[in-house]
């Protein structure tokens, strides 16, 4: 497999859009985390690469301009998404299907692992808080 992530590395000179370096940093980052193999393929250096983005986007998912921002990921020459399918993925652990990868054995469980323990340090917050108020309440009495 060839991840290949069109990226830009001019976005305020390409495209008065803010969030787009943002967002290739998202994803990047991410990528990196799950110590996938990818390629960045830069747009605003290379013709050839922001064409043959442009071309190999399909047609639904171009936006009414028909011209498609930056990050868009590619699975060799299959097209995976855009940021926004790309974070509903990442928000339903669903990266490794999203991108046409096998998941590696146990990263399920880890990703489940990891909401529990952040349930529990929330919860724990929560209770902690709630006994200090009660007992900033005893005292003020």
């Amino acid at each position: 497999y060839y991840i290949a992530l069109y990226i830009s590395s001019c976005p305020n000179l390409l495209l008065p859009i803010p969030q787009i370096k943002k967002k290739q940093q998202d994803v990047v980052g991410f990528l990196e985390a799950l110590k996938i193999d990818y390629a960045q393929l830069d747009i605003a250096s290379n013709e050839d690469n922001r064409r043959w983005m442009r071309e190999n986007v399909p047609g639904e998912k171009k936006p009414t301009n028909g011209i498609p921002l930056p990050p868009q990921i590619f699975n060799e020459a299959m097209y995976c998404g855009d940021y926004e399918t790309f974070f509903e993925a990442k928000e339903d652990n669903t990266v490794y299907e999203f991108l046409g990868l096998t998941p590696p054995p146990g990263s399920k469980v880890v990703f489940f692992l990891f909401l529990f323990v952040r349930f529990l340090f929330l919860f724990d917050m929560k209770v902690r808080q709630h006994f200090r108020l009660q007992y900033l309440n005893i005292w003020a009495k």
